[in-house]
């Protein structure tokens, strides 16, 4: 089925309301203590022998990130509002090569007084002399990857901390001034059952964080406990995960809960409370430029008129945005393996709106879809299914997923997947 594209003016449209908007910055950090069972990012264990070249040639890629977004056809706005360190665990640095980054980022880009700067933590992770690094960094946002306030739960999973050493951190870190705090939880984790998950829940409540993620168990080949699963092993303690139907009522338990207390959810994972939402994450569900850095990290910009004057499929009016990536492992990335390049047209910038855009609770805006990108004529017909079987709410010109639709998300995105 074809799109009613208005034309070029809806690429041009697109590109300005992008073009002078503040970037946002990930910079990926895949080191760890422990490799958790559950996990399949690109992250593991290493020497520290190795951080040393991996923070150098991070530092180099910040520094010449201006040089690569043109050679990658992306329009670049050097202004940053949000600075992203993820992982990984990027407080097992050490404390001068946190500062080297941040210090490499101020120079390359012009960082706005109210930046939002997280750094993602595990607990344990925080000794005196790196809060005084995040101090000096001016960091004012901290994501701890908890995942469980009840420690055989953490344990189960390669986890470290306990819960006492988790609530010990929170202190310290809002003794040191940092107090904008995002606490990471699992649903379906070995051992986890309706007493412990209310248990977690109400810790969170209890401390009266401003911003929790919620996500449950990803049950996939790409790490050992999901191979195990899938195998119907019982090593990892893969025998005591709890089923499908049970992880969904703990997602919804905590919907429940958490906006109860203040902390709504604002996208399917995500809950804060008012002006707390995370300024960085926002802009990949929304589809603001972000730059990404080290391993395994991702960009989005705009797209320049000639996209670098690269070889692609497609047209120059028909170019809407270019993603490029790194090497998703740390010897490609050091050894300076090519970046990988996608050309983003405007029909997939539009299928990317709907399925970004329904992931927040406030829905996406058809009419300022329509304005930007053009309507295919059978979208209203689509919505109406949807609409129908419960997994989309329809306001006006504005759609959004219901409860129900959160927990069947990727069905439902799939709906707005066009086939040319």
């Amino acid at each position: 089925m074809g799109l009613c594209w208005p034309g070029r003016i809806a690429v041009i449209t697109r590109q300005c309301d992008n073009c002078c908007v503040p970037v946002g910055l990930y910079i990926s950090v895949p080191f760890c203590r422990t490799k958790c069972s559950y996990c399949n990012f690109a992250s593991g264990v290493f020497s520290r022998a190795v951080f040393a070249n991996y923070v150098e040639k991070l530092c180099a890629d910040i520094a010449h990130a201006p040089q690569t977004a043109t050679a990658m056809g992306g329009e670049l706005e050097t202004v940053v509002d949000s600075i992203y360190l993820g992982g990984g665990t990027p407080t097992v640095l050490d404390p001068a090569d946190l500062e080297r980054i941040f210090a490499t980022v101020r120079r390359t880009f012009t960082v706005t007084p109210d930046a939002e700067i997280t750094v993602e933590c595990a607990p344990g992770t925080l000794a005196p002399a790196m809060l005084d690094a995040l101090r000096r960094c001016e960091v004012n946002r901290i994501s701890l990857g908890v995942q469980s306030f009840v420690d055989q739960e953490a344990h189960s999973v390669g986890r470290l901390h306990s819960r006492a050493a988790t609530l010990e951190d929170i202190q310290r870190l809002r003794d040191a001034g940092i107090s904008n705090l995002s606490v990471d939880l699992i649903a379906g984790l070995p051992h986890q059952t309706a007493q412990s998950w209310r248990e977690s829940l109400d810790c969170i409540v209890d401390l009266g964080v401003p911003h929790a993620s919620v996500y449950m168990l990803e049950v996939d080949d790409e790490s050992r406990l999901g191979r195990e699963l899938i195998a119907g092993g019982t090593r990892y303690h893969a025998h005591f995960v709890p089923d499908e139907d049970t992880t969904a009522d703990f997602y919804l338990e905590a919907c429940t809960r958490l906006d109860a207390a203040g902390v709504r959810q604002y996208e399917i994972s995500n809950f804060a409370r008012p002006a707390l939402e995370s300024r960085h994450n926002l802009k990949y569900w929304t589809r603001y430029p972000y730059l990404g850095f080290g391993v395994d990290a991702h960009s989005m910009l705009p797209a320049a008129g000639d996209a670098g004057s690269r070889p692609c499929a497609v047209s120059a009016a028909n170019l809407d945005s270019i993603r490029f990536a790194t090497p998703d492992s740390l010897e490609n990335y050091v050894a300076g393996a090519a970046l990988t390049w996608t050309a983003i047209s405007v029909q997939a910038a539009w299928e990317e709106e709907f399925f970004l855009g329904l992931r927040l609770t406030r829905g996406i805006d058809l009419r300022q879809i329509e304005q930007r990108y053009g309507m295919d004529p059978k979208i209203p017909e689509t919505i109406a299914e949807l609409q129908a079987a419960g997994l989309i709410a329809s306001h006006g010109n504005v759609i959004r997923l219901t409860a129900r639709g959160r927990l069947l998300s990727n069905e439902v995105f799939q709906r707005f997947l066009l086939v040319s």
